[in-house]
């Protein structure tokens, strides 16, 4: 696209609307003046990560009551958007976790107040659905397809591609109405707003370094003595990866972190014997920073929190039951209308078991509908019985069957 100022219209009937093309400096300066008055905005944007550490924006479509306009941050310096999201108004998104960190790279903000329409959906019995789902499910209408592979980068972009980009935020509004009003008609407005603002604050804390070892797949494999190194290796990835700009397999492969974790090379020869090394990495330029991360795990007295304790005991003593406490909370999430994963996962009734101080089910109105009935469980109060087909949870008669 040029980067002369204009603006490039299409009219569309309802499966379209017109929109506004923004690549200009004077363009996006007039969106952020009037967006900035606007009580509520839709976002969407799209972007590309395959060959970056962090998400490169390639479109930032927003809407608000009587306008629509696809922003290109390839044309413009889009960090005037902060005012935006500082300014009060609540950011109406689909599936926003991506979309967050997206903003916090090329705008340096992210707004203060979201309303994510698949997570209310999932408080309303939908479950997680696409955006494309929940529009025909909601208004009736199918939203155009795109080629799952599309370039974003690319320039210029094509007509299906703009028209793609604009449906994503065309009737989102509409559907926050919709969303909003079922919520408060079943009281679970606060349900939903305690996990938006949960998804702000995952956002801010971002990815720790120091953490990187744990999302490792292959780390349950090590012995307890290799923690210090795979930490140390997989934390060096981490702030390399990021320095530079580039996939962290890009740098360093799982299989060569996990590898050099087992082997704790301490030479440029027995580094280049490493699987997923190879002579190649071990007497370039990152040889030496790899041995040294290395050397400094070795070199650490960190050691990760000790495997078990009289809580984790007992947890693992009421093991077998978990699987059918799992059972018991699916099923209540559907009597409920609620998305599973939103009322309780297979790790919250761990965690709430164990005792963990941080349990989500130790709090608010989890603890209300499942914590507390499940403590009741544990602690021998309640029984769990098959009636009609489904678990029920009720008081214990304390009689053996047998």
């Amino acid at each position: 696209m040029s980067r002369n100022r204009r603006s490039r219209s299409r009219s569309r009937s309802r499966a379209a609307a017109s929109y506004r093309y923004i690549d200009s400096d004077q363009g996006l300066r007039d969106v952020v003046a009037t967006v900035s008055s606007e009580p509520r905005f839709a976002l969407d944007t799209e972007f590309h990560r395959e060959r970056t550490y962090r998400p490169q924006a390639a479109l930032i479509q927003i809407a608000w009551p009587g306008d629509l306009v696809l922003i290109d941050p390839l044309a413009v310096d889009v960090a005037p958007l902060a005012e935006v999201f500082g300014a009060g108004g609540l950011m109406v998104v689909h599936a926003a976790g991506q979309d967050l960190e997206v903003l916090d790279h090329c705008c340096g903000a992210v707004p203060g107040r979201i309303f994510d329409t698949q997570i209310a959906a999932g408080f309303l019995g939908l479950g997680t659905p696409a955006l494309s789902s929940l529009y025909e499910s909601e208004i009736g209408w199918r939203p155009p397809k795109a080629d799952r592979l599309t370039d974003w980068l690319a320039r210029p972009l094509k007509t299906s591609q703009l028209d793609y980009a604009a449906s994503d935020v065309m009737h989102l509004l509409e559907i926050h109405e919709r969303l909003a009003a079922r919520l408060e008609e079943l009281g679970r407005q606060d349900w939903a707003q305690a996990e938006f603002e949960l998804l702000l604050e995952r956002n801010r804390q971002g990815q720790r370094p120091e953490e990187a070892w744990s999302r490792l797949k292959e780390v349950r494999h090590l012995r307890r003595r290799d923690l210090p190194v795979v930490r140390s290796v997989a934390m060096w990835r981490e702030l390399r990866a990021a320095k530079v700009n580039q996939p962290v397999r890009h740098v360093l492969s799982d299989v060569a972190v996990v590898s050099i974790s087992q082997a704790a090379p301490r030479t440029t020869e027995e580094l280049a014997a490493v699987r997923g090394v190879g002579e190649g990495v071990a007497r370039g330029r990152l040889g030496p920073a790899i041995l040294k991360a290395v050397a400094d795990g070795l070199a650490s007295d960190w050691r990760p929190p000790p495997k078990r304790t009289a809580r984790t005991e007992a947890a693992d003593r009421l093991r077998p039951a978990v699987g059918l406490v799992t059972s018991w909370v699916s099923q209540l999430a559907r009597n409920r209308m609620i998305e599973p994963s939103l009322l309780a996962t297979r790790a919250d009734i761990e965690a709430l078991i164990r005792g963990d101080a941080d349990a989500r089910l130790a709090r608010g109105w989890r603890s209300e509908m499942v914590g507390e009935p499940l403590r009741r469980l544990v602690a021998g109060e309640a029984a769990l019985a098959f009636d009609n087909g489904q678990l029920v949870l009720e008081e214990r008669s304390h009689r053996p069957v047998a």
